[in-house]
């Protein structure tokens, strides 16, 4: 399973440092680790997923409105039969909702027989034009004036959070050694390995594989590149009580614009609604901050799309940075010479694609002179606990009550959270160290009181269990 670590071992060379244990490091650590190669996954952050993939709109596409001929387009196409098989396989909650696209003008109806001819040349081709007394049957509580839509009913709503730990989780089983908190500060490139300077101690490595999300332009510009440059783009959203759910049973979308996907209206995983984002591009490369003025926009789109859902109360709000690049796809290149790659650029869509993300590096790795020798004996996949609405959950599993009665405590109430599956957090194989990476593993504290009824039972649990550990929770994977 894994055993404690806490620094890089002295002298150890890897085959592979991957850096980003984000949703795409964590894939590509795991494709990697599928190999006889020592890979090591390194993160900035505290917990894996923390930066941008902890804080998007959790969609899982089809690909139907990306770019036909991008790079982009044909991994997330692929991304999502693959990471829809995975979630099947590990139990990672999704939702195939569908999705309809709402047309409120002349210019964005006029618009709808190019965004189907544009599904088509993606490969997508499940998605047909409708009126609007059909787009009004599938969504009875949008707002008046809507003239038409677009439907696609193969988008599904997934758990991002559940995702990238099931990818980190299932690479730490394979083997991968995971360093949390060892941000890489500078580097040091030899003839025979690269000697990455991280916050918590030097990590020495063959390859390198920059993953890392928002910073990673700033670390290819340190292997002297200067081929995409990223600036954060800041999304702010809405999340209402679970009340709300009944009203929306599907992503309804905007009509894209050049910004994004837009203003949508979604269900969540969690049984909540979700209203957002907005579309903020930003210098700071750390401003998580939600503003007045943020809400105010998002009131006034949704107040458009569905009036009723702004009598429904908002159980949270947050914002989240999504990398913004001036290049129009991902960059995905492999330097044989340096013995280094990049995967940067990739944006909200990475959610969806990260597993084709991996998948089609290491076929560059492969062409560039990487060693790749397919192992025999890996493990089987993780299982992952549900903390998704969709299938039954602990506190209503009589059977498993029975057995062990700690799943029938209930801890937070809101989201009705046992004491067992706080516990289990903690002995698993990445356990969560402080009350946010709990808060991703179990739903605690996320409810509508936002922890004033159970934070402090919650904490004292994270306490105990940091001391029982002695804060040493970072993990060696062995095989």
């Amino acid at each position: 399973m894994s055993t404690p670590q806490t620094a890089p071992e002295p002298g150890r060379v890897a085959d592979v440092a991957v850096i980003g244990a984000g949703v795409v490091g964590s894939a590509i650590a795991r494709a990697l680790a599928g190999h006889r190669l020592d890979v090591v996954l390194l993160e900035a952050r505290g917990d894996v997923g923390d930066g941008t993939s902890k804080a998007n709109t959790a969609i899982l596409h089809t690909g139907f409105d990306a770019a036909p001929g991008t790079l982009e387009a044909r991994l997330v196409a692929r991304g999502y039969g693959l990471l829809k098989d995975y979630a099947d396989r590990t139990g990672i909650p999704y939702e195939p909702t569908g999705a309809l696209l709402v047309a409120w003008d002349d210019e964005q109806l006029a618009a709808l027989p190019g965004l189907k001819e544009k599904a088509e040349r993606n490969g997508y081709t499940e998605s047909e034009i409708v009126g609007p007394d059909e787009v009004y049957r599938q969504v009875p509580a949008l707002g008046p004036g809507a003239l038409g839509g677009l439907t696609v009913p193969g988008e599904s709503i997934i758990c991002t959070w559940t995702t990238t730990l099931a990818l980190a989780t299932d690479a730490v089983r394979r083997g991968v050694r995971l360093l949390r908190g060892h941000r890489v500060e500078s580097i040091t490139p030899g003839a025979d390995e690269t000697v990455l300077h991280t916050s918590g101690g030097d990590v020495r490595a063959r390859w390198v594989v920059n993953a890392a999300g928002l910073g990673g332009d700033v670390l290819d510009a340190r292997f002297g590149h200067d081929r995409f440059h990223l600036h954060p783009r800041r999304g702010q959203l809405l999340v209402y009580d679970k009340q709300a759910r009944p009203l929306v049973d599907r992503i309804v979308l905007p009509v894209p614009s050049k910004l994004g996907k837009g203003v949508l209206i979604s269900p969540t995983i969690y049984g909540n609604v979700m209203l957002g984002p907005t579309a903020e591009d930003m210098t700071d490369r750390a401003d998580t901050s939600t503003t007045g003025d943020g809400y105010a926009f998002l009131l006034e789109r949704g107040k458009r799309i569905m009036p009723r859902l702004l009598e429904e109360e908002v159980t949270a709000s947050y914002a989240g940075l999504r990398a913004a690049s001036d290049v129009s796809d991902y960059t995905i290149e492999v330097d044989a010479e340096q013995r280094y790659a990049v995967a940067g650029g990739i944006r909200s869509t990475g959610l969806t694609s990260s597993m084709a993300v991996a998948e089609h590096l290491l076929g560059l790795l492969r062409e560039a002179g990487l060693d790749l020798e397919e192992r025999t004996d890996l493990p089987e996949p993780p299982r992952m606990p549900n903390i998704g609405e969709a299938f039954p959950r602990p506190y209503a599993d009589a059977e498993r009550i029975a057995d062990d009665p700690e799943y029938g405590t209930i801890t937070c109430f809101c989201e009705r959270v046992s004491r067992g599956e706080i516990r289990d957090a903690f002995a698993s194989t990445i356990p969560p160290r402080d009350l946010d990476g709990l808060r991703r593993r179990t739903r605690a504290m996320n409810g509508r009181c936002q922890g004033f009824y159970c934070g402090a039972n919650v904490t004292g649990m994270l306490e105990h269990a940091l001391r029982t550990a002695g804060g040493d929770t970072d993990e060696k994977g062995e095989r």
